[in-house]
């Protein structure tokens, strides 16, 4: 039996007008007149008495009628629940973070959850210096990164934040009291770098080579994670870059955070395997797109050097 078939009997047992069904189901009353036909074919008796000033039901089509509707809105309403529960986020999405989750994070995770009630973000601790193996191996379904992100194999989401950076610095160096450093006074302080299968792309963008100018950066060594780096400043190693937000949270004793004027900003939003997305990751891109836009992450957002 042709669905199309039936629903177009039901509607021209409504509308008793085929330029009207046609119109409803934006189908030419040739074509409707088509599908009726095929249908009373297959029933074997006419469920139409058709004149030039009226359509009205016969015996039979009354009866079928009667007897079809209820099945029609039942299956109708079986796809129309099953599409509603395709859409429905009911499920524990595991959510990578770089280095210490910001109020970025935390607040997107919040927003995520309130507005899906069945579901939860599960937080997973990403290393600095493996920004997208987890990712790519299903340990994490969707994960928060520096933006833009140069991975074919990847899909990302809005800008979440737009901050400055800051430079963290051993709490007895000379530029440690300094109310903030300029790009090109990088040139004259060795960057940790990052150890491990991080991208070119990503070491660069938090461990530049080069000043915006061109003069060199010397390398002080590499580390895989923010506490390893922190531990490597405050023993007088060398100095590391970090967000704001990231370095507001890290702040210790023994090491100072100073603004850096003249990079480019550091860009937070989502990232996800193009092949693997989901509903419920899609929920959760939309989420904390909400909750930036809203100006609920207001602190991270509009935070300045």
């Amino acid at each position: 039996m042709d669905f199309r078939e039936l629903e177009c009997f039901l509607v021209l047992s409504e509308e008793l007008h085929f330029a009207r069904t046609a119109e409803r189901l934006y189908l030419s009353p040739a074509r409707v007149s088509q599908l009726l036909r095929a249908l009373e074919v297959r029933i074997g008796g006419r469920l139409f008495e058709r004149t030039s000033r009226r359509v009205r039901l016969t015996p039979l089509g009354e009866r079928f009628l009667a007897d079809l509707r209820p099945a029609y809105e039942g299956v109708t309403g079986a796809v129309g629940r099953a599409r509603a529960a395709a859409r429905a986020v009911t499920e524990v999405l595991r959510v990578g973070f770089l280095a210490t989750p910001t109020e970025v994070v935390t607040g997107s995770v919040r927003a995520f959850e309130r507005r899906n009630p069945g579901s939860a973000a599960e937080l997973v601790e990403i290393p600095l210096a493996d920004p997208f193996t987890r990712l790519r191996s299903g340990e994490v379904d969707v994960v928060f990164t520096l933006l833009p992100v140069d991975e074919p194999d990847l899909a990302t989401g809005p800008a979440l934040n737009r901050v400055p950076y800051r430079l963290g610095l051993p709490a007895g160096h000379p530029l440690a009291g300094r109310a903030a450093v300029t790009a090109e006074e990088l040139a004259g302080v060795p960057l940790l770098g990052l150890a491990g299968p991080a991208p070119r792309w990503w070491s660069e963008r938090t461990a530049p080579s080069v000043t915006p100018s061109g003069r060199p950066i010397p390398r002080a060594g590499a580390v895989a994670t923010l506490q390893e780096g922190l531990t490597q400043v405050a023993l007088g190693r060398g100095g590391m870059l970090l967000c704001a937000p990231t370095a507001e949270v890290a702040e210790r004793a023994d090491v100072s955070f100073v603004p850096v004027s003249g990079l480019m900003p550091s860009i937070l939003g989502l990232a996800w395997v193009r092949t693997a997305e989901s509903a419920a990751v899609r929920a959760f891109v939309t989420a904390a797109d909400g909750w930036a836009s809203l100006g609920e992450g207001r602190s991270d957002r509009l935070r300045t050097a």
